[in-house]
């Protein structure tokens, strides 16, 4: 109960977050005369080979962003359970899901999981490679890009 109660409140604080940009809104972004400070993607899905799908995604939108504002910033939080491929467990069978984050990491995006989340799994944050950094919480995380003016644009 306990759990379901905490899921809960994640969701629904990041369902509250301010500066929303859907993942259409992409498109909208590249409309704008100036940046912003930067651009937060939200990951939280449910099933772990979404990440398969939606890191290339992302890729290709931050390509896009940045031939158009090359100093924007970029970073990924993935907080639902699509983290865990992720684990340096699944590096084989979540293959490209590993690779495009490594990809993004060495082009300067910070890709962040939810350490409150994977504390429910008793999963550590040693559990992760060290291209994935363990934030304490994901919508905390996501909080504190908005606090710096960054859009969140939402996988789905």
């Amino acid at each position: 109960m306990r759990r379901t109660l905490t899921a809960l409140l994640c969701l629904l604080l990041s369902a509250g977050l301010q500066h929303l940009a859907t993942a259409g809104d992409v498109d909208e972004l590249l409309k704008r005369e100036a940046a912003p400070p930067g651009v937060v993607f939200e990951i939280i899905a449910w099933q772990q080979d979404f990440l398969d799908e939606a890191l290339p995604r992302i890729r290709q939108d931050i390509a896009r962003l940045r031939k158009r504002f090359p100093q924007l910033e970029f970073a990924v939080v993935s907080h639902g359970s699509e983290q865990f491929a992720l684990l340096k467990t699944k590096r084989y069978s979540f293959a490209q899901a590993h690779s495009v984050t490594k990809n993004l990491v060495a082009d300067d995006v910070l890709v962040h999981v939810c350490g409150t989340h994977a504390s429910w799994k008793q999963v550590s944050a040693e559990d992760f490679p060290d291209y994935v950094d363990v934030a304490a919480s994901g919508p905390a995380q996501i909080n504190d890009y908005l606090a710096l003016d960054y859009v969140l644009v939402r996988v789905e």
